[in-house]
């Protein structure tokens, strides 16, 4: 069930039929009810959930009342997106005479806070706007009716969550909700029960039927013809409008200018511009003005340009998920489109993997080259529908002008010039590797050997790996020489106090003359020819030590081993005794029939007897007087005493503090050997009590005119200066003036 209103406006935009999915949520049975809807990208969900709201907004009214509070809110999760369905809105409602406006992130908060002020009937926004409006009490929540939640499943990847729940809860509880989503994960169903009430589950893909208006290819190129293809690809094809796809920022504006390079009116579309430039991006595709548009995943959801046709893949899509949609921006409303991937020979498993999760039957082609792109192009020239039209008056007239002037062949070459004008050349093209045609590895090319080095000699040269040569310098050294090529010098072999170096025999002797008498490649570098072939040692600290002899495998010798029946027969298991009976085995390992002693615990153990063993004694217990003298320790000092021989504790008088004349130096020995060193200085007298110390005198206080401890001269003899600070005369030629750096400068007299 269509409203009225809907009706004619659909039929002024030339819908003839609906979509299965227009279709599905107009039914009569769910003009009240909630949806969760999950259809194919490319199917009109716009227009469908903007059917299927119209009577719960509208009832039975042709058109609007006064706008005040939102009746509707629909939830996009891209800005772009969200602008596209307020534009699919406002032509569908367009004879309700509705109020619908954006609140979406990038635009002037000013702007959309008047426009919510004057009121709307339909808003369409981003999820965080809504959740700033609401917070900031600009945007009532209270009159709306129906909640439309477009490409909820993107929603919630992009982290929207807690803002969907904000949003719904601030919505009034007898609100109807729409969920529109492609899929429908665990996260969506647990959301439409949390938020729903009794939805119908509406379905409308076909797995047959999703890719039937889409043409997959993937496009095999070399490691670094990635780019080249693409520019082909877009030349060979010719559409209209065409979408490059990337995965990162940076190779979207990388992308876009080269392409703008080679004469490509392209725009670019990432999360890194602003609100203005990405839908200034927009229009010119829809305009004309460009032909091709590079961008990440933020135009992979909803975004529709008409009579796109093409769409490449410069990065493999990271899931399937992201192919789909991406590639869902071609084929729309039953037109054609080709989807490209781009596949170099190291991403060939993830893209046949990737096609393989999305049930994808793609064609595997190599990318199109300069000869094919040129015979397409001598193709469309030919049939083009401009030979065929009638021409008017004007144009007989030039054509009758330009027959006389020229000749036939001078004319078809003006028009076959003028046809490549605006159109770059192509690129150039390598064929591709195929990774699925690998061959054999019998059937494989063998690396090339590298013929032997000579006939030579050996130089050698006065620096080593004490001196911290190397052969990374030592061979631009002997290049800058000028007496031997790359070619000329082999093996380089450095040693503790020298390098070795193997040179042809036929470049030595120029090698030689270029040097002269010193035989010097630099001031401390001296040059030496050898006779014979060096003995080269090995480096400890490089190669690492000698192998030891008879360590390695090759000096050992293949290893021996014996068959089974060699080795003797095993006994059974059964031949052994069980533990508690087994007796200790002999040495020819068999068991004696003499049982084994029982093990016994450490209650059960019997007492030593030490007399017979003559090890120690034993001890007394402490009640019977043991535990004193037992172990036979160090015998204690001349003036310990322990508690039971005379130590007193301080109530009985026995401990006497310093105070009470108690504590002493060594000499008296109150506590033995164990006293310290004696009181007062190392080798010095003891400290005299208080009362015995002779008074400081006291010091002087510092006086600003006492000189003695002024600067004095090193050799001894009084000095000239005077004394800082002395004071001089009040008026005069010496009057001195105030010092200090804020002083004022004194008048002169």
């Amino acid at each position: 069930m269509i409203h009225p209103s809907l009706s004619q406006a659909l039929a002024e935009r030339g819908y003839e039929t609906l979509t299965p999915v227009q279709e599905a949520v107009s039914a009569p049975e769910y003009a009240t009810r909630d949806l969760l809807v999950s259809a194919q990208t490319g199917s009109g969900k716009t227009v469908g959930f903007g059917i299927a709201i119209a009577p719960t907004l509208l009832g039975e009214n042709e058109t609007f009342g006064t706008a005040t509070t939102p009746l509707a809110l629909v939830v996009a999760p891209t800005r772009e997106l969200a602008f596209q369905v307020m534009r699919e809105l406002r032509w569908l409602y367009g004879k309700t005479e509705a109020w619908i406006h954006s609140c979406v992130g990038g635009m002037d908060f000013r702007d959309e806070k008047r426009t919510l002020e004057r009121g709307a009937h339909i808003v369409v926004g981003t999820p965080g706007r809504l959740v700033d409006h609401l917070n900031r009490g600009t945007l009532d929540l209270s009159q709306v009716r129906a909640v439309v939640l477009d490409e909820a499943d993107e929603m919630l990847d992009l982290g929207f969550r807690e803002d969907l729940e904000t949003i719904l809860a601030a919505a009034p509880e007898e609100r109807r909700t729409l969920l529109f989503s492609a899929t429908v994960p665990a996260a969506i169903a647990k959301l439409a029960e949390t938020f729903q009430r009794d939805a119908e589950r509406v379905s409308t893909i076909n797995k047959a039927e999703q890719h039937a208006d889409i043409t997959y290819q993937a496009v095999q190129v070399g490691p670094a013809d990635g780019e080249n293809a693409i520019f082909n690809l877009l030349r060979f094809h010719d559409a209209q409008n065409a979408i490059v796809f990337a995965n990162t920022r940076a190779q979207v504006a990388h992308l876009a200018a080269r392409l703008h390079n080679r004469g490509v009116p392209v725009v670019a579309l990432s999360g890194e511009l602003t609100q203005k430039e990405r839908s200034n991006a927009l229009q010119s595709m829809r305009d004309g003005r460009a032909r091709v548009c590079v961008a990440t995943d933020v135009a992979a959801r909803g975004i529709d340009l008409p009579k796109l046709d093409l769409v490449i893949h410069a990065d493999i899509p990271t899931n399937t998920e992201g192919l789909l949609h991406r590639s869902g921006r071609t084929g729309r409303a039953g037109r054609k489109g080709i989807s490209a991937l781009i596949v170099p020979p190291r991403n060939h498993k993830k893209a046949h993997r990737l096609l393989g999760w999305a049930k994808v039957q793609a064609e595997w082609i190599h990318a199109p080259t300069a000869d094919e792109v040129r015979a397409k192009d001598e193709e469309k020239l030919l049939t083009d529908p401009l030979w065929s039209e009638e021409a008017s008056e004007t144009e007989a007239a030039l054509a009758a002008r330009l027959t006389e002037a020229f000749e036939p062949q001078a004319l078809a070459l003006a028009v076959a010039r003028m046809f490549h004008a605006g159109r770059a050349a192509p690129e150039d093209i390598g064929p591709a590797p195929d990774p699925r045609e690998r061959p054999e590895r019998s059937e494989r090319k063998p690396k090339e050997e590298r013929a032997p080095f000579g006939p030579s000699r050996w130089i050698s040269l006065s620096k080593g790996a004490n001196d911290r040569a190397e052969a990374r310098w030592i061979l631009p050294v002997l290049l800058n020489s000028g007496a031997f090529e790359k070619s000329d010098i082999g093996a380089i072999r450095v040693q503790e106090d020298c390098t070795y170096v193997e040179v042809t025999a036929s470049s030595l002797d120029g090698f030689v003359e270029a040097l002269g008498d010193g035989m010097a490649l630099e001031d401390d570098l001296r040059v030496k020819v050898l006779d014979t072939a060096p003995e080269i040692k090995p480096l400890p600290h490089r190669d690492g030590p000698p192998p030891r002899k008879g360590r390695d495998r090759d000096d050992r010798g293949p290893r021996e081993f014996k068959p089974r029946e060699d080795r003797g027969e095993r006994k059974p298991r059964d031949s052994y005794k069980p533990r508690e009976d087994r007796a200790p085995r002999d040495a020819d390992g068999d068991a004696g029939d003499k049982p084994r002693k029982p093990r016994h615990t450490k209650a059960e153990r019997p007492e030593r007897d030490h007399a017979v063993h003559g090890d120690f004694k034993p001890r007394k217990p402490r009640e019977e007087g043991g535990y004193k003298k037992d172990f036979g320790g160090k015998p204690k000092s001349e003036g310990y005493k322990g508690k039971s021989e005379g130590y007193k504790g301080k109530s009985e008088g026995g401990y006497r503090g310093k105070s009470e004349g108690g504590y002493t130096g060594k000499s008296d020995k109150p506590f033995g050997k164990l006293g310290g060193k004696p009181a007062g200085k190392p080798g010095g007298k003891p400290f005299a009590k208080s009362e015995d110390r002779p008074a400081r005198p006291a010091k002087p206080k510092p006086d600003a005119r006492d000189t003695s401890k002024r600067f004095e001269r090193p050799d001894g003899k009084p000095s000239t200066r005077k004394p800082a600070g002395k004071p001089g005369p009040k008026s005069g030629p010496g009057k001195t003036g105030p010092r200090g750096p804020n002083a004022r400068p004194t008048r002169k007299p």
